[in-house]
Order: C-alpha cells, then sequence, then structure tokens
C-alpha cells in the first residue's frame, strides 16, 4: 500500500461515517411525523400475579386525554405515558418507546408482594419483594405471607412508599421487619412451605404459626434470623424424631444457644 492510499483510507471511512449520521438523522426527523399505527403492550410479573393485565394498561394509554392512535410520533409524550403508569399502585417500572415501523411499545413491570399485613382494625396492605407497600387489589388476591395480630400500620392508608425509607414517623413501625422476616422466610424452600402466618404480640414480637403440629415459635423482635432460624432447623431435625411436637404449644427462641419448649396442659 503507498502513501497516497495510507492517506486515502481514513478519508473514506471517515466520509462513510458522516454519511451514515446523515441518512439516519434524515430517517429519524422523517419518523417524528409518521403516525402511530399500532400499540404494543407487554405485561411482565412473577408466575400466578394477575394485579394488572394488558387491556389495562392499553386503557390507560389510550385514556391520556390526548389522541395517542394516529397521531405523529414526535407528538407523543412518553414520558407522561411512563408517569401515568408508574402511579398505578401495583405497577413497579414502566416505558414506552416508539420503532421507525410506527408501532408505540409500552411495557410494565407488575409488582411482587411477599407478604399481606392485616391490622388490627381489618385494614391491610402488601409488601412486595422491593420494600414497597401496595394496596390491596378487590379482584385478586396473592397467596402469599400473612402477618396479624397487635398491629397499626400506615400501608393501608399511605399509599405507595418504601418501608426502608428513614422517616422518622415510620421508625416506630413494624412493616421494615416485616418486609426482613418475609423475605427470609420466602428465601427457603422449607419455611416457605412450613410457614404461612405471623402473629404480632402486644409486645411487638414475631409469632410464627406453622402449617402442621398445632405449636407457635416465638422468634422474637426479627433480629438475628438467620441464627434463629438455624436453631428451629436444628430442632426440627433432630429433636422432633424423639418427641412427637403436637406435645408442645410454644417454642421459644429468643434465647442464646437454647429452645424453651413449652408443652401443652391438656391433650
Amino acid at each position: 500500500m503507498n502513501r497516497f492510499q495510507r492517506l486515502l483510507r481514513p478519508l473514506l471511512i471517515a466520509f462513510g461515517v458522516l454519511c451514515a449520521v446523515v441518512i439516519l438523522g434524515f430517517v429519524e426527523r422523517s419518523s417524528e411525523h409518521a403516525p402511530i399505527t399500532d400499540l404494543r403492550v407487554q405485561v411482565e410479573g412473577a408466575a400466578g400475579m394477575h394485579f394488572i393485565d394488558e387491556e389495562a394498561v392499553r386503557r390507560e394509554v389510550l385514556d391520556q386525554g390526548v389522541a395517542v392512535m394516529g397521531a405523529p410520533m414526535g407528538e407523543v409524550d412518553m414520558p407522561r405515558i411512563e408517569n401515568a403508569l408508574r402511579n398505578i399502585p401495583c405497577v413497579a417500572s414502566a416505558e414506552a418507546y416508539r420503532t421507525l415501523d410506527g408501532v408505540l411499545h409500552v411495557k410494565v413491570r407488575q409488582r411482587e408482594p411477599i407478604v399481606r399485613v392485616l391490622n388490627g382494625d381489618g385494614s391491610s396492605f402488601y409488601i412486595d419483594k422491593e420494600g414497597w407497600t401496595m394496596p390491596i387489589d378487590r379482584d385478586y388476591t396473592a397467596r402469599v405471607l400473612v402477618v396479624t395480630g397487635a398491629l397499626n400500620e400506615p400501608g393501608a392508608r399511605d399509599g405507595v412508599y418504601a418501608v426502608h425509607a428513614n422517616d422518622s414517623v415510620r421508625a416506630v413501625q413494624l412493616s421494615d421487619d416485616i418486609h426482613r422476616l418475609a423475605l427470609y422466610i420466602g428465601s427457603d424452600p422449607l419455611w416457605a412451605a412450613l410457614i404461612d402466618q405471623v402473629v404480632v404480640t402486644g409486645e411487638g414480637e414475631f409469632e410464627l404459626v406453622p402449617r402442621v403440629g398445632g405449636h407457635r415459635v416465638l422468634i422474637g423482635d426479627g433480629r438475628d434470623l438467620q441464627q434463629r432460624f438455624a436453631k428451629l432447623k436444628l430442632f426440627y431435625e433432630k429433636g422432633i424424631p424423639l418427641a412427637d411436637w403436637r406435645r408442645y404449644h410454644r417454642l421459644d427462641l429468643r434465647y442464646a444457644d437454647q429452645i424453651v419448649c413449652t408443652k401443652r396442659t391438656t391433650p
């Protein structure tokens, strides 16, 4: 390759890049005036979760008070559509974008509740996997861990908020501890299968209600979960084969290196 060719090659590459940029810019400007011809909706979420469907999302997009279908692509307010969808309590995230073929794409991800909190006054709400509260749905009930007892949590009246937020008012509430406990139970197949209810005592401590055995397990204030559940698993593996667990009324895990068992006073 002679000197002239070596100099010509980068010039040709630069010219090619410039042409590509010009063409893409022209196509982009032209697409701004092309009409929206189709709306495609995708709803994502954990298996079995049905808080919102594609038809509900479609209605929300089309009921914005401004025309969407047939409108020039450059005039469709994508941030407005996304914000409207994010304001739906069961929606964790929303994305709207258009493609050059005139299609408006909308993707929505549902929240994934892991626990339902039932207050003493009968009001209730969910807490999702990411630590956000969400209201109960009239048409669909998620099969998740239920926490009842001496509770007056604000999630049923304050809408969607992060339970782990640094808020002095919410610091005295138990929703953040409930979320951590629900995450821990859900992360282990044994506990997820065995425990479907937790009761909060008047002292603000957590009491597990296993599906079988007819006993309760007091774990305290929600701290040291790994240590306390490890003791419980060891007891179930080593202690229960030697004694029928129906003999016990309560197992107390609050004390270090031991489990205090309270036997039933009646058969």
